[in-house]
């Protein structure tokens, strides 16, 4: 799923209000001429063209405007410098399925599924741009009503973030109790994935807001900072298998699915009925990651010689002294973060 997620991003990035790109394809819309662009100057593309006129002239929004005054497609370099060719036909395959109703949405959903390519459509009736790429599409939408769900999503992550924070310091207080349950960690990893993918919704927003979404995304940078990271070196603590595959399943949950805890239980391995008496205890990444200045050699190297965190909580300084990294003096280091880190988790526990 994120993958799709990042692709779309970069899309968008490519088009966001500001950018020479967007400026013409915003002067094609309002002259309601309408208009077929294809990003992309590769073989599989040059055999799809068909007649039209052979320009390669440098990139501009208002040259832009005026090749679209003529009906056919226009073809851009993939590096968005140069058009190269004005008034073509494009045969994509017509075996490939669409779902599109109109000719020009027909021939840019085609040729996207083809090439891979970025293919936007601007329709003269409906005064909408429309991009394809791969199997995807996206309909651009005015910059007030993104404003304005982007603000709605900003607050929905506020309540989501607090949300979090408290199974985070739940999660924390018990790991130094060695009190973890395996219904524990997976409300955690279940509140950092709702996080994380109205996060990515609101980044959506951002690159298409453009130079309008520079406030929307100073709130999201102090949101979700570190949130992607904690919930990486959560999983990490926990997982039985590697992290990356732990991730990807959990991003593949459905938002539907994501709701129901015991969906996200079997996905991290866990037995629904058992959550509550299933006892866990965590290897010490996370925690041991808020200790400042702590390399991560270091953190690997402790947890390879304890294995668990209530180990590595319960070493005296000469225990600690003896793992590779380390010495005297970040063993005592190492003791007074933890014993830091604690005091905090049993003050925001009591608040």
């Amino acid at each position: 799923m994120r993958y799709r997620e990042t692709e779309l991003l970069n899309v968008l990035k490519l088009m966001a209000p500001g950018t020479p790109l967007r400026d013409g394809l915003e002067n094609v819309l309002k002259a309601k001429t309408g208009g077929l662009i294809v990003i992309g100057d590769q073989e599989e593309i040059m055999k799809i063209v068909d007649g039209g006129f052979y320009i390669n002239s440098e990139y501009s929004p208002s040259y832009l405007y005026e090749l679209a005054k003529m009906d056919g497609a226009i073809i851009i370099s993939s590096d968005l410098k140069r058009i190269l060719y004005a008034n073509t036909q494009l045969i994509p395959d017509p075996t490939i399925p669409t779902t599109e109703t109109g000719t020009r949405h027909r021939t840019a959903d085609r040729v996207a599924k083809q090439t891979g390519n970025l293919v936007i459509a601007i329709s003269q009736r409906r005064n909408v741009i429309t991009v394809y790429k791969g199997n995807f599409k996206y309909v651009l939408k005015d910059i007030s009503i993104i404003l304005t769900k982007a603000n709605q999503a900003i607050q929905t992550l506020e309540r989501y973030k607090q949300v979090l924070d408290e199974a985070m310091s739940n999660l924390s207080a018990l790991e130094f109790e060695d009190l973890v349950t395996a219904y524990d960690v997976t409300v955690a990893v279940q509140r950092n994935e709702m996080v994380m993918r109205i996060v990515y919704e609101i980044e959506k927003y951002i690159y298409e807001l453009g130079n309008e979404g520079r406030l929307v995304s100073m709130q999201l940078d102090d949101l979700a900072d570190g949130v992607e990271e904690e919930g990486m070196l959560l999983i990490k603590d926990y997982a039985e298998r590697d992290v990356s595959d732990v991730q990807k399943a959990i991003r593949s949950i459905t938002s539907d699915d994501l709701i129901d805890i015991n969906v996200v239980s079997k996905v991290l391995g866990y037995a629904p009925d058992a959550m509550f008496e299933t006892m866990i205890s965590p290897r010490g990444y996370r925690l041991l990651n808020k200790i400042p200045k702590l390399p991560q050699v270091v953190i690997e190297n402790m947890v390879k010689s304890f294995g668990q965190f209530k180990n590595i909580l319960n070493a005296t300084i000469e225990e600690l002294d003896a793992v590779e990294g380390i010495g005297e003096a970040r063993a005592r280091a190492i003791k007074e973060g933890l014993r830091k880190i604690q005091e905090q988790v049993i003050l925001n526990r009591r608040i």
